[in-house]
């Protein structure tokens, strides 16, 4: 049991391998700057930063609906695999959908780039999930950090080779650097798949599941139930899980400042490169930017999962939070490709631990048996914050003509994020080790 465990935590950690691909080079990378000159290059910058906004916005409110039920559900019949593989399938096809799309056509590929994300995020939400079957509370600050060190380092890998094929498309037999990005994005597709593969079929995380269901008295009754009943289930649980969150101070004030918080994450990634594209940086500048965030991602989120265990999942968010704090208002200042590295170094240092130790520390404030309903409140609200965030990016730089002041509206998000997790007690079982 213990090694088809152990199985199950390589074959989840994996994933992350997997799917960083798209968030490096789709959303973080190539998609902005292709979308920007390519598919959208008649329109004003502040207007494509708009529509680019609003596309990653849709996507997120359509995860943040079906997030908590779909989580619910995959709890009360162990689906997360399933479920996991319909999302994974949804986003890889989209992303081939890329390489169909013509030049000018800027409203397809808004819309195709919706539903990848959906894709992509909704999948999201059974892969956390597995995480609190696959660990022990204390280690499972360590095993989230692996999953996303491995996600930076796999990311990073294929995004290096597109780079290079961006840059040299002639030594991959390509017309020119359009062409380039075009298969880059078919790249991520076959990425996606193919290392998604053993976490798919594996049967260990099957396994691992009726440890953990052993360990806490529970039983599988509820795979033998119609799915009509298991739906109902589902509906009441959840509205006993709100209740549930309301009624625990701990944790709603986590899910709250997290709200904050990771808004300003996914916002700077999702919109960093069209930000440097608006204020006249270097495409490749901006490229060789997003290599440093995923090398330097690599060892430091597994340092910051170590770091975790030693002095708790809070206080080492907090110091990843005050970095991101500070480089946000230099990033509303920087008029350089110098300037924009060293901020790519300094959140390359901190942006996997923010992601890794709030989803172990979450992990940590909820019930046994409930984790896909519980994390897809969590996704619920860290998609709901994603809805926002870009959209305000956008808004603001097309209503004052200053994508400046479009990126440091970001701060304030920040700032009322830490004062909230300031107040979480984070349990004992998880916080220090010796």
């Amino acid at each position: 049991m213990a090694q088809s465990t152990s199985r199950a935590q390589r074959d989840w950690a994996l994933y992350d391998w997997a799917n960083s691909a798209f968030s490096t080079t789709v959303i973080a990378g190539f998609f902005p700057l292709f979308f920007k000159q390519y598919w959208a290059g008649e329109l004003e910058p502040t207007t494509s930063t708009f529509w680019l906004g609003i596309a990653n916005s849709s996507a997120s409110l359509t995860v943040l609906l079906m997030a908590p039920m779909l989580g619910a559900l995959a709890d009360v019949d162990r689906s997360h695999q399933r479920w996991l593989g319909l999302f994974a399938c949804v986003g890889i096809v989209a992303t081939v959908g890329f390489f169909l799309i013509g030049q000018g056509h800027w409203q397809v590929a808004a819309a195709v780039y919706a539903i990848a994300v959906i894709g992509w995020s909704g999948a999201n939400v059974f892969y956390d999930a597995m995480l609190p079957t696959l660990a022990a509370p204390q280690q499972r600050h360590r095993l989230s950090a692996y999953g996303f060190a491995l996600g930076y380092l796999g990311g990073g890998l294929l995004f290096l080779v597109n780079v290079v094929m961006t840059l040299k498309p002639a030594w991959f037999g390509l017309a020119d650097a359009g062409e380039a990005v075009r298969y880059a994005f078919l790249s991520v597709a076959v990425w996606w798949a193919v290392f998604a593969l053993p976490l798919l079929l594996s049967r260990h995380h099957a396994i691992a599941y009726r440890v953990a269901d052993g360990a806490a008295g529970l039983t599988s009754a509820n795979e033998l139930k119609p799915f009509g009943n298991r739906v109902a289930d589902v509906m009441r649980g959840l509205a006993g899980t709100a209740r549930s969150i309301k009624g625990n101070r701990n944790l709603a004030l986590f899910l709250v400042g997290y709200w904050f918080y990771i808004d300003g994450v996914a916002t700077i990634i999702r919109m960093a490169v069209d930000y440097g594209v608006s204020i006249g940086l270097p495409s490749n500048s901006l490229i060789i930017a997003l290599l440093l965030v995923q090398f330097v991602g690599f060892p430091s989120t597994l340092l910051f999962g170590r770091i975790g265990e030693r002095i708790g999942a809070r206080v080492s968010l907090l110091i990843a939070l005050s970095a991101y704090l500070v480089a946000t208002m230099a990033a509303a200042a920087m008029t350089s490709a110098l300037h924009f590295y060293a901020l790519a170094v300094v959140l390359g240092l901190v942006q996997g631990a923010v992601q890794a130790l709030s989803r172990s520390m979450f992990s940590s404030l909820i019930p046994v048996g409930r984790a896909g309903e519980y994390f897809g409140f969590l996704n619920m609200l860290g998609k709901s914050a994603a809805v926002i965030g870009p959209a305000m990016v956008g808004v603001v730089a097309a209503t004052t003509g200053s994508p400046r002041i479009g990126i440091l509206s970001i701060v304030v998000l920040f700032a009322v994020g830490m004062l909230l997790l300031a107040q979480v007690e984070e349990p004992v079982d998880s916080a220090v080790t010796t």
